[in-house]
């Protein structure tokens, strides 16, 4: 793939343009966001990856607004420091296609980009997970499960979505600490099970099926069980 990196940090876009172009990827990196906007609009690209905050005069959601008002539909991931609900929203109805908050794993980076490019150009953004029958939209910041509606505080919702984003993966709790609660040590408290308790009285309890289960001596797992 020919992918355009956005991004003003020298470490963080050296390491991302690196390892893209080692995972056999053609990459063009741009520091600013009026380079950014120039090179998006005047060439092909089949993904963007875009910081956020950029300097240049204009930032990674005006960047974005711009080409998608030129109909250039390039599949878009936002890669920022900004990971608060609402932040991400901003970055979706921007025309965003994925979110991925700094600090981040290159692994996760790169089958984003992969999974993102395959999806097509033309589908607009993800808006939308879905885990067998429980529904969240991204935008209205609602969830359902069976078409049954389900109130989440704001922390559950970002827990829950995390979850839902590594469906079917083991989520150990120090990716949550980090992915969630933004914490890079462990507080020593029990948070985590406080709110997986919580989650689970929200979206297993009231039905059949549970879906959030417990990996021993590893971590949790949001998945469909097998009949």
């Amino acid at each position: 793939m020919r992918i355009l990196v956005v991004e003003d940090d020298k470490d963080v876009g050296g390491f991302v343009v690196k390892g893209l172009r080692e995972a056999g990827h053609t990459v063009e990196h741009a520091d600013n966001g009026r380079d950014g906007l120039f090179m998006a609009a005047s060439e092909n690209f089949d993904a963007i990856i875009l910081d956020r905050m950029l300097p240049g005069g204009i930032d990674g959601l005006r960047l974005l607004e711009t080409l998608r008002a030129q109909d250039n539909v390039t599949p878009v991931l936002f890669l920022s420091a900004l990971g608060e609900v609402d932040d991400r929203v901003k970055g979706l109805k921007a025309g965003g296609d994925d979110y991925l908050t700094k600090p981040f794993a290159f692994a996760e980076l790169l089958a984003r980009v992969e999974a993102m490019a395959r999806r097509g150009k033309g589908e607009g953004p993800a808006t939308r997970l879905n885990v067998g029958d429980l529904e969240m939209d991204l935008l209205s910041r609602g969830v359902k499960r069976a078409g049954q509606k389900i109130d989440l505080q704001p922390r559950e919702f970002r827990l829950l979505e995390y979850l839902m984003r590594h469906a079917g993966q083991v989520v150990t709790r120090t990716m949550l600490l980090e992915g969630v609660w933004d914490y890079h040590f462990d507080p020593q408290t029990n948070v985590i099970d406080v709110h997986i308790s919580r989650l689970r009285q929200k979206i297993d309890k009231p039905f059949d099926t549970p879906l959030l289960h417990t990996v021993r001596n590893a971590g949790y797992m949001l998945r469909v069980e097998e009949p």
